[in-house]
């Protein structure tokens, strides 16, 4: 399945699974839902999300889910610096591929995915990029590029934020733009306060305090996958740098 944009997807009939991932999104992200991410509502309102749809993960799926995540990379490249046109790339799992009782159980899955991408990906690890999770300024890096992976399963509850439905979900951007708009500058904090404050009235509960500044160097791997409960830390980080 290649990669789909959203106003392609828009226009698909049927109740396929494609489908009502999408139903479940739409409802998440459009008014007079009050989801916590504004960036990801304005994305969605100007039809900029792209979509990869992986029906299974075995070799040849897995295979076809780094081929649309280098075809997106490709894509942001030439991205103009703005947020407003910015295009997240959301990467939604079957339930065939991925159906679980738990969080700890669907994030273990995610840790997976992305070790499987990163172990079939030719390209350098970026300079400057630590290859160890538990160090400061390390960030899942693919095809050169630096990323933050979102990872969201029907399994939360209570972090409604980490639900966007009934299937596996990734949202990913290169995290490049989390600097620029949401970076150790003024203007950076407002726009984190901002939407932890949407957090809280969204989920009902305070922010994740394993969220953090990557500018900082404060720990990102965790930041990925959180756990439902804030007193919940997780342990050591699944993914291993090639050889």
């Amino acid at each position: 399945m290649a990669l789909v944009a959203q106003h392609e997807l828009a226009k698909e009939l049927g109740e396929t699974w494609r489908q009502v991932a999408f139903g479940d999104l739409a409802a998440r992200l459009n008014p007079p839902s009050t989801f916590p991410c504004t960036f990801s509502q304005n994305a969605f309102r100007r039809g900029l999300l792209q979509f990869s749809f992986v029906e299974a993960v075995d070799k040849q799926g897995l295979h076809r889910a780094a081929n649309d995540l280098r075809l997106y990379l490709e894509d942001c490249a030439g991205w103009d610096g703005r947020p407003v046109t910015a295009k997240p790339l959301v990467m939604i799992f079957s339930r065939n591929a991925a159906e679980f009782e738990t969080i700890e159980q669907y994030q273990a899955f995610g840790w997976r995915v992305l070790q499987s991408l990163h172990d079939e990906d030719s390209s350098p690890w970026p300079e400057g990029v630590s290859t160890i999770p538990e160090e400061p300024f390390w960030s899942f890096c693919f095809a050169g590029v630096q990323l933050f992976v979102n990872m969201s399963s029907p399994a939360h509850a209570k972090r409604k934020s980490r639900n966007l439905g009934r299937h596996f979900t990734f949202v990913i951007n290169p995290r490049e733009r989390f600097d620029r708009v949401a970076g150790d500058t003024r203007e950076g904090r407002k726009v984190r306060n901002n939407i932890r404050r949407r957090v809280r009235a969204y989920d009902g509960l305070e922010h994740s305090p394993l969220l953090g500044s990557f500018q900082k160097g404060e720990i990102e791997w965790v930041q990925y996958g959180l756990p439902e409960e804030n007193t919940v830390f997780p342990n050591a980080c699944p993914f291993r740098f090639r050889g």
